[in-house]
């Protein structure tokens, strides 16, 4: 579980988003930061229960940074007010399928799987294999408990058929994807508890 000290820190980076606030709190983003580690070996373990190309991960190198890149973005606040794990059987930089674990007090925390922004190489083959698969496909993301917990698969979506599929395939709006996300969000709240029961939707 996580320390709620953790989601506190959080909270007031949210709202005190500058390099001076960050520097005077140094030692407690480092404590914050050795909690969400230490919660996300875990979840690594657990993962690895029924993944097991992720159970040799180790979180350092699967959690993202808490630096924002602002290159490029009219937000120039320094930090971001969320720490995330990005788990997929080649580390953090990967574009494989993978799992997502978001944590923002003051926004959504969440959870997710599957492929995001995937190369265009990757992407052929996916939507390669829901042609192929259809049935298959659609039974997974019809299942009730899929539905229950996910309600459907989410992701940006062309605006026309991709290359080579007709625009009356029966899949086509699958087909138009270029992410594949299964996404839950829950109360941050949840990660303090010290045994977690399903999240309900």
């Amino acid at each position: 579980m996580l320390q709620a000290t953790t989601l506190q820190f959080l909270t007031d980076l949210a709202a005190n988003n500058h390099r001076d606030w960050f520097a005077e709190h140094r030692a407690t983003y480092e404590a914050a930061r050795a909690d969400f580690l230490a919660f996300c070996t875990q979840l690594i373990a657990r993962i690895g229960e029924f993944d097991p190309l992720i159970a040799a991960q180790q979180a350092k190198d699967c959690v993202f940074r808490i630096n924002r890149d602002t290159r490029f973005s009219k937000d120039k606040s320094p930090y971001k007010s969320n720490m995330g794990i990005w788990l997929t059987a080649k580390g953090k930089k990967s574009n494989d399928a993978g799992y997502y674990l978001h944590v923002e007090p003051s926004a959504d925390t969440f959870l997710a799987g599957g492929m995001y922004m995937p190369p265009n190489d990757e992407l052929k083959k996916v939507r390669q294999e829901i042609d192929y698969h259809s049935s298959e496909f659609n039974a997974i993301i019809t299942h009730p408990d899929f539905v229950r917990h996910f309600g459907s698969l989410s992701g940006s979506k062309l605006k026309k058929a991709p290359k080579g599929y007709n625009p009356d395939h029966p899949d086509i709006e699958w087909l138009k994807h270029t992410d594949f996300l299964a996404y839950q969000p829950f109360p941050a709240a949840v990660l303090t508890r010290r045994k977690c029961e399903p999240i309900s939707s």
